[in-house]
């Protein structure tokens, strides 16, 4: 097929004149109109990644801290076990009988008289 041309000529009155003025002015302003809507849409995307990113990061942030803080529970429920079982050996420690107790067993004090034989606590291989 082949292309027709134009035949038809414009009029050159002052009508025409202001159409055509207009029909540039609705031309730059949806020009204007989509640069702004896509500058927009680049602010608003730009805005939400890094918001998104960052609520990322915090939320890897909390789990790791939830984990420490699960951690130093632990800790610390071992170390207020430890703590009571040392004031439990302090009192125990405070009675005489036990200390003396101890002496016996550990270091062989004895009484006057009284002969200490220690036994080996392993099974013979026999």
């Amino acid at each position: 097929m082949s292309e027709r041309k134009k035949t038809v000529t414009k009029l050159d009155s002052n009508y025409m004149k202001q159409y055509d003025a207009h029909v540039e002015r609705q031309k730059r302003k949806k020009q204007r109109l989509v640069r702004r809507l896509v500058l927009f849409s680049i602010i608003a995307a730009i805005t939400i990644g890094s918001m998104a990113s960052y609520h990322m990061k915090q939320r890897a942030l909390h789990t790791e801290k939830e984990k420490q803080y699960e951690q130093l529970q632990e800790e610390l429920a071992g170390l207020q076990q430890e703590e009571d079982n040392m004031k439990e050996e302090i009192d125990l420690l405070n009675n005489e009988d036990y200390v003396l107790e101890i002496a016996r067993t550990n270091y062989f004090f004895s009484k006057e008289g009284e002969l200490i034989f220690k036994l080996p606590e392993e099974e013979p291989s026999y």
